[in-house]
């Protein structure tokens, strides 16, 4: 007997399928079956992918968590280094100020040198007062002429806002002089 003979010939490309596919795509619940295996598959991966990325980037945030938490003790020890200059400097800073301004405000011995540089001849101070940015002065003048001629150079100096005469009188011992009071606003 012949081994090639007998072999019964099949067809090559026919595969065997036991479920029904014809009925099981025709019906409803098996195209929505097929829908929904379709839908959840891809819904899986892309969750996956999501997942997947979330953990991976876990790795770049702790690293840049670390970077910060160094630099942040980095600056903190600078800080905490420089603490004894920066208030010594602000100790520096405060003192610089208050010199400032004890320099900058007009000096009482500069109030006085100007009066007495404007007083005429035939006048004389007897008291001078300071208080502030005014100057209460008190003499005695051999005429009225003198005391106005007093005023009017005190009035003609630009540091001088304001000159009032507030009270002329005869003096005590001597009748023939005049006291006078003058307030000269700087």
């Amino acid at each position: 007997m012949n081994v090639s003979n007998s072999i019964v010939s099949m067809p090559k490309n026919k595969s065997i399928n036991l479920l029904p596919q014809e009925e099981f795509d025709a019906s409803l619940l098996g195209r929505t079956l097929k829908w929904a295996m379709g839908s959840f598959r891809i819904i899986v991966i892309v969750t996956e992918i999501i997942v997947m990325g979330a953990f991976l980037s876990r790795f770049w945030l702790d690293a840049q968590n670390s970077e910060l938490d160094s630099s942040i003790k980095i600056a903190s020890a600078q800080i905490t280094a420089q603490a004894d200059f920066e208030k010594e400097f602000r100790n520096i800073q405060k003192k610089l100020n208050i010199f400032k301004q004890i320099t900058s405000a007009p000096k009482e011995s500069s109030k006085i040198d100007l009066a007495a540089s404007k007083i005429p001849q035939d006048l004389v101070l007897s008291a001078i007062n300071i208080q502030d940015n005014t100057v209460m002065i008190k003499g005695i003048a051999g005429s009225e002429i003198g005391i106005s001629q007093f005023i009017s150079n005190l009035k003609s100096d630009l540091n001088i806002k304001k000159v009032d005469l507030d009270s002329v009188g005869s003096s005590d011992q001597n009748q023939a002089l005049i006291t006078f009071l003058i307030k000269v606003t700087y």
